[in-house]
């Protein structure tokens, strides 16, 4: 109530109805030295708060000489608990034609529209007040409850290793950094450890940048290590170490059971890093710029910049981290230099696309960075009349795919699933995913010289195949570009 009436700059204000809630806004808009007057029917209740140096006087709020009564107030606000009374006095006060800010009570959301169609400009339903605010209380009772688990956790830890995903992005990268701070202010000495390699240009700028420090796992002894964590780890499909997990923290559920002794699962936000941000605050940690930054990139990343699935609790957690971001760094990691090998592949799916409708596939050929991939994805996506781009190439004994889509229809991630789920391993979301494919499913054919463009023909036929029945289109190239480009 208080900030919708705080954000409405007037100086003067007028209650009709004046039951526990219109109260509980007098005293508040007192307490603030507004000049308030107070309109209700009952004689008892406008004594009283007279008796308490209160502007009260006694009127039927429903009468029309009540909109005359208010006409010099800029801020009304009707609370009576009858429901009829309110919209009474609205409709009496809106027919006069004054141009005032009107808050009004209803009790139901049928009431509510009903108000809101008499020319309310906001409508107040206290039990859903309630409900929110008990909500808001829950979630922070649950806060504090899971904070001193961790705490307890890091308590009688001496050294914490933290695991980020495979070939970690953003949101896991950023997660593992301020879960290290928070670790380090319990006097725990923790090394964030991931597998694969830091491959895409952003997230390698993102860790330079920020000068994170990051070991490869094959260079760490996890024996020396007697706390273990896992952050932004739920979409492996097996386990992420083969010992007993201590600190489990995502926003998905985990497609593989650890039993840890602490976790902390919410699926109801978009990133990990909104999460490790809730940890921050309720800790009341010094907050450095590096994690400050590093979990802001993290919730920009995984959100698409807020354009993904995103909730509030990841606005109010961007929100809390900005002030303490550095925006100069940032920009440079979100607009990093190409790399000659990026250029090529993004040049041989441009080369090689393939468009049925508003779908386009392109096979890169044979890459050594697999991680330019997405990369032409994303690029290809920008092309005009395109809502949904794959890309995928061979690296080593296995395909790669990259898709992307701002296709609000579609799931690419699932249609990834539907064509590729039973064959490799699929990983993404609504806008974004990814699959490798072992090659020997397609072809049986280890990649040797001689067979190489029989391999790059026999996936180019298999993979297109699929990924265009998926989409819903036949696999040919009738209606659209061919698969050379011309």
């Amino acid at each position: 109530m208080s900030s919708a009436i705080s954000m409405a700059s007037m100086s003067t204000y007028a209650i009709l109805g004046c039951g526990s809630v219109g109260h509980a806004v007098a005293e508040e808009l007192v307490a603030e030295e507004k000049d308030v007057l107070i309109l209700d029917r009952d004689e008892g209740r406008v004594e009283a708060l007279r008796d308490q140096d209160l502007d009260a006087r006694t009127a039927d709020i429903a009468e029309e000489t009540v909109a005359e009564a208010v006409a010099d107030r800029d801020v009304v606000l009707i609370l009576s608990p009858n429901v009829e009374a309110n919209k009474k006095a609205l409709e009496n006060i809106r027919a006069r034609g004054e141009e005032q800010f009107i808050i009004v009570r209803a009790s139901d959301p049928v009431t509510a529209d009903e108000l809101s169609e008499a020319g309310a400009d906001v409508v107040i339903n206290p039990s859903a007040v309630i409900a929110d605010s008990a909500l808001r209380a829950l979630e922070q009772g649950e806060l504090e409850y899971k904070a001193a688990q961790l705490a307890d956790v890091l308590d009688g830890a001496d050294q914490l290793a933290i695991l980020a995903h495979r070939s970690p992005g953003p949101d896991s990268i950023a997660s593992a950094v301020a879960l290290k701070a928070i670790a380090e202010a319990y006097d725990v000495e923790a090394d964030i450890l991931y597998r694969g390699e830091i491959g895409h240009q952003e997230n390698r700028a993102f860790v330079n940048l920020l000068g994170i420090e990051l070991t490869p796992f094959s260079e760490a002894d996890l024996a020396g290590y007697d706390t273990i964590a896992l952050v932004d780890c739920a979409k492996a499909s097996e386990p992420v170490v083969d010992r007993d997990v201590d600190i489990f923290i995502d926003h998905f559920e985990s497609e593989v059971e650890y039993n840890a002794e602490f976790t902390d699962i919410r699926p109801n936000v978009s990133s990990t890093s909104t999460i490790l941000t809730k940890y921050i605050q309720e800790f009341d940690l010094s907050l450095s710029e590096e994690v400050a930054t590093a979990l802001l990139y993290g919730i920009r990343a995984e959100t698409l910049d807020f354009k993904r699935d995103t909730t509030p609790a990841d606005l109010t957690a961007a929100a809390y981290l900005y002030p303490f971001a550095n925006h100069d760094t940032l920009e440079q990691v979100e607009s990093p230099s190409m790399s000659p090998e990026t250029l090529d592949v993004l040049a041989e799916a441009i080369r090689n696309r393939e468009v049925k409708g508003s779908h386009l596939v392109s096979n890169a050929g044979f890459i050594r960075d697999r991680d330019a991939l997405s990369q032409a994805a994303q690029h290809l996506l920008n092309l005009e009349g395109i809502t949904t781009s794959a890309v995928f190439a061979i690296a080593d004994d296995t395909i790669y795919l990259a898709a992307r889509s701002k296709d609000i229809r579609m799931n690419i991630g699932n249609v990834l699933q539907e064509a590729f789920d039973e064959i490799g391993e699929v990983v993404g979301h609504s806008t974004d995913a990814s699959a490798e494919i072992p090659l020997g499913i397609f072809t049986g054919l280890e990649i040797t010289g001689d067979n190489r463009e029989t391999l790059l023909q026999l996936t180019e036929e298999a993979v297109r195949s699929k990924l265009f029945e998926a989409l819903g289109v036949e696999g040919g190239s009738s209606g659209g570009e061919s698969s050379n480009g011309s």
